[in-house]
């Protein structure tokens, strides 16, 4: 019998408590629907200090409850660029995904320090089918707003499901 391959993915934004641990939730739940999240490692990681050891945002966990997701997720940062941990994120992750332009450049730009970087750097939202390809960030919107992260990273995470699976 063939090796098992895992694959991996990390999501990323801003602090970490809004878009990414949605996104990680809905994938987690899409993989565990689809029998095969024992062949995937899952996380998400802030690209700011701001909100670590926080819990998700209070309307986030509203959102996700209301659509049957689990969450259970305490902010973290993309670790410290100079400590070895950094890197790992880099050369262990198959896809970093990220919500906007802005942790796009932040990424990337941490990237280039990293030796043998072998994480596929992309927005999550180039995998919607709908074309929309910036995630907002909801932090200061309302229940909408976060339901329309919910939305966007539902599609999103399916195409990208059905493209790498």
């Amino acid at each position: 019998m063939a090796e098992q391959v895992t694959k991996s993915v990390l999501f990323v934004c801003l602090g970490n408590i809004c878009r990414s641990p949605i996104a990680e939730a809905v994938f987690r739940k899409l993989v565990t629907d689809q029998n095969v999240s024992d062949k995937w490692r899952i996380d998400s990681a802030a690209t700011s200090t701001y909100e670590i050891g926080n819990p998700p945002d209070h309307r986030g966990q509203a959102c996700m409850k209301k659509h049957g997701v689990p969450m259970n997720h305490v902010a973290r940062q993309v670790p410290h660029w100079n400590l070895k941990v950094t890197r790992e994120d880099f050369v262990t992750f198959d896809y970093i995904l990220c919500m906007d332009e802005s942790n796009l450049r932040d990424l990337n730009r941490k990237s280039n320090q990293v030796k043998n970087c072998k994480a596929k750097i992309e927005l999550l939202g180039s995998y919607d089918p709908q074309k929309q390809l910036i995630i907002e960030d909801p932090y200061y919107g309302n229940d909408s707003d976060f339901e329309t992260v919910y939305q966007q990273c539902l599609r999103c995470c399916r195409a990208f499901l059905e493209k790498v699976h």
